[in-house]
């Protein structure tokens, strides 16, 4: 089922009914495959759908100065454009990381479900809430920490957001994430990352082989991170 993922993201910041399930798993969805690297939506473009992450990764990248940078990566069961509904046009390319599956659901048959539910358009508009926490940290991490809490709080916060979707299996997950990625995820030199994830290695509390990165000591790499999850579900409240 394309929307699985999704529901599962929204269940996590908001509880839904078996109907509220019912209702956003009958949305009507194209799947389409991504390559890596390829442009899903560009900056600048109007949309007219919002799309959700199916399968693999996505990533939002725009060109600062002479250097390319990320400003977010989304998986499983995220809807990076959901702000499209209201605020266009798109500010950011969004991207494939790797071969990716994703949904679009067309803007109008969203307003027609949110029009029908007011609990349905608050669960939409906290995960709309929770990117822009998500956003505010990015910017506190590129602006405040040293490079080995910039790198340890970036694996740390996607660790987090692949277990609230079953993606975490024993603090391992897959992410065909490159230290170009990184360095442009947290304005570094690609020299820099690499030397900043040896000594993550070095120090036993990362490994990382391919696609696969391993938090072996998640605690002590959310200490150096300064990292807690709060901000990617919020206070839930009835």
């Amino acid at each position: 089922m394309p929307h699985q993922k999704f529901i599962a993201r929204l269940q996590a910041v908001e509880d839904l009914s078996e109907d509220e399930r019912r209702q956003i798993a009958a949305l009507p969805a194209t799947l389409r495959q991504v390559a890596d690297g390829e442009i899903v939506l560009r900056q600048g473009e109007t949309a007219s759908r919002c799309v959700f992450v199916v399968h693999g990764f996505l990533y939002q990248t725009r060109i600062v100065g002479d250097r390319s940078q990320i400003l977010a990566f989304h998986v499983p069961g995220d809807m990076p454009c959901l702000h499209t509904l209201l605020v266009s046009p798109m500010d950011a390319d969004l991207v494939g990381l790797g071969p990716t599956i994703v949904g679009a659901v067309a803007h109008s048959q969203l307003k027609q479900l949110l029009d029908g539910s007011v609990h349905l358009t608050r669960a939409f508009w906290r995960e709309t809430l929770i990117d822009a926490a998500i956003s505010r940290r990015w910017i506190a991490r590129l602006g405040a920490q040293a490079a080995l809490a910039k790198v340890a709080h970036l694996i740390c916060e996607l660790a987090a957001r692949l277990e609230l979707v079953g993606l975490l299996d024993d603090g391992c997950f897959q992410m065909p994430m490159t230290q170009r990625h990184v360095a442009d995820a947290c304005g570094l030199s690609i020299v820099h990352v690499n030397r900043t994830i040896q000594e993550l290695r070095h120090r036993g509390l990362i490994a990382w082989e391919g696609s696969e990165i391993e938090l072996l000591q998640p605690e002590e790499l959310r200490r150096l991170a300064d990292f807690a999850p709060d901000y990617l579900t919020g206070a839930r409240r009835t």
